[in-house]
């Protein structure tokens, strides 16, 4: 009776055994089925959807927006399927699906079409209201005396000038663009409250992180930190950025200085405030081709990417600098608009740093999973080789300066980079804080919260009896929202890898004359333990694969607090 027994619980056991492994191969059937038909789709749409993007970009006319808007509304489509949701709800809730790879599929898919709770007259308002805006920008000059200037002639004057009152012109001139894009601006900041609200967050903000895999109250709780590390080191350091100009522009105090004595729009980079000046090291030099040979040098090559580039400005064209990868299978582009100077050497270093990223990925990876780990991964990759352009060992090894002249510069050029990341980490933190606040409630009143925060975090005097929507001439804010805390987790990431490289791979102590310059070894790291995986690995997880650690501030305090 007792083996009668133990032979029932056995071919029980063994029945429901069969029953699980039977449904979970009747899911991941589904899953493969559901993968294969949506690659089919989404693979050449998003192509033509990156090239449409790519083609307003550079030409600024209102038919190339039109043919962007209209892909991207079919993306919205696509991603907008109620059906596929509820069968990727399905798959996912049953948790049969163990496959390591395959279920990391299954949650970006998820992740990503979970804006299928939205309504999808909402996304294509969203669409519509986003491209109208980016045209508006797009077409902006700010006009001086009657002369047109672009972005690089304004931020020109502001760097060069000692007449506060042309400095003072230019600025309010350029922050022109705000009154005509503030409306539109809110009026699509509520638009996408009103989606991540269909979705279940309480606004926009929340929802963009989260779905990015960045739990709201970490970031919010690093940010704090990173304020806590960096306030006393910038007040110091922006006492000495006051003391210089007080004496530049032959003012009595500084009180008397305004946002638009500190040589850029937005006091989001350092001013040159040290004897040496970089640029002359890059005046008259080929970008392109310093670009090139470096990335080449550290068995990196950028070549086919350089010739699909646009690197150059015109009228019409986006004035800033990005790079995209239009088919996750090889085509990358840079679009710059660069002169001769230290300002886009490093621009060209951060963006071919994203090309060799996106280049590097695994292109055997299911479709969905060839993208960084996430966006900020890809930030510290750009940041890490952008900071080169300031470092006296990368202008001794790229433009053949002697060791003397290496020397000569040497605490310049670290003291400016140190300048440079403490300056930015505050202009971060407002930016970070504005939009965060403007989200939670876009009917307060942006133009004093703008201010607000610039005071606290840059120290900045707020202009008198000046009411405008300042905040709006950021182009960020309305185009790339929620992105720009990003910047700050790749600075960290940035001194992470960089610690990790030299003392682990070029087996130094010396962590100021770097360069990476020539080594292969450097390239091949990259692309092993940063790059192949792709997303195939949740973001911190690749970090402690390619560190030994998680993310941590700790370097980048190291760096350029202590």
């Amino acid at each position: 009776m007792k083996k009668l027994k133990t032979i029932f619980l056995v071919i029980i056991g063994a029945s429901l055994i069969a029953g699980c492994q039977s449904k979970q191969e009747k899911m991941k059937k589904e899953l493969t089925d559901f993968i294969k038909k949506f690659d089919s789709v989404f693979t050449p749409l998003y192509k033509a959807a990156n090239l449409a993007s790519w083609d307003a970009s550079i030409s600024g006319k209102p038919e190339d927006f039109q043919k962007s808007e209209k892909l991207q509304m079919e993306m919205n489509k696509l991603f907008g399927n109620k059906e596929s949701l509820k069968k990727l709800e399905e798959i996912k809730v049953s948790g049969m699906i163990t496959n390591t790879l395959l279920a990391r599929e299954l949650d970006v898919l998820y992740r990503n079409f979970l804006m299928a709770k939205a309504d999808s007259a909402k996304l294509n308002a969203a669409v519509r209201m986003s491209s109208a805006i980016e045209q508006k920008y797009g077409n902006f000059r700010a006009e001086v005396k009657g002369k047109k200037l672009n972005d690089n002639e304004v931020e020109d004057i502001l760097k060069h000038s000692k007449d506060v009152g042309a400095q003072k012109e230019v600025w309010i001139a350029q922050k022109k663009i705000g009154p005509v894009v503030a409306a539109d601006i809110i009026a699509l900041v509520k638009k996408r409250n009103e989606i991540a609200k269909d979705l279940g967050f309480r606004n926009y903000h929340e929802m963009s992180l989260t779905l990015s895999e960045q739990d709201p109250k970490v970031i919010s709780a690093l940010f704090e930190q990173l304020d806590s590390l960096t306030k006393n080191s910038f007040a110091e350091v922006k006492e000495e950025i006051d003391h210089y100009f007080v004496n530049y522009y032959r003012l009595k105090s500084k009180d008397e200085l305004m946002p638009w004595n500190y040589q850029n729009r937005f006091f989001q980079e350092a001013p040159k405030i040290y004897e040496q000046y970089l640029d002359q090291y890059y005046k008259g030099k080929n970008l392109e081709t310093l670009a090139t040979a470096y990335y080449a040098g550290i068995g990196l090559p950028i070549d086919p990417m350089i010739k699909k580039s646009d690197l150059y400005g015109k009228q019409g064209k986006n004035q800033h600098a990005y790079c995209t990868d239009i088919d996750k299978n090889g085509d990358v582009r840079v679009l710059c608009n660069i002169v001769p100077n230290e300002m886009w050497m490093g621009t060209m270093l951060h963006e071919f740093g994203h090309a060799v990223y996106f280049e590097g990925i695994n292109h055997e990876l299911p479709f969905i999973l060839r993208d960084p780990a996430h966006t900020f991964t890809t930030e510290a990759i750009a940041e890490m080789f952008g900071r080169f352009s300031t470092n006296p060992q990368w202008i001794k090894d790229n433009l053949g300066i002697t060791d003397q002249e290496k020397m000569k510069i040497a605490e310049t050029s670290l003291k400016t980079l140190r300048l440079q990341q403490l300056v930015f980490s505050r202009w971060a933190q407002l930016m970070y804080r504005f939009e965060k606040s403007m989200y939670e409630d876009p009917t307060q009143d942006l133009n004093k919260k703008w201010w607000d925060l610039a005071e606290k975090y840059q120290l900045l005097k707020r202009p008198e009896g000046r009411n405008e929507p300042d905040w709006a001439t950021k182009i960020h804010i309305a185009l790339y929202p929620c992105y720009y805390h990003n910047y700050l987790l790749g600075e960290l990431l940035a001194s992470q890898l960089y610690y990790y490289i030299i003392t682990n791979i070029l087996k130094s102590k010396d962590y100021k004359f770097q360069s990476f310059a020539g080594n292969k070894e450097i390239g091949r790291y990259l692309k092993e333990k940063v790059f192949e995986p792709g997303m195939s690995l949740y973001w911190d997880d690749m970090i402690e694969k390619a560190t030994g650690e998680k993310l941590t501030p700790k370097y980048y305090a190291k760096q350029f607090v202590k």
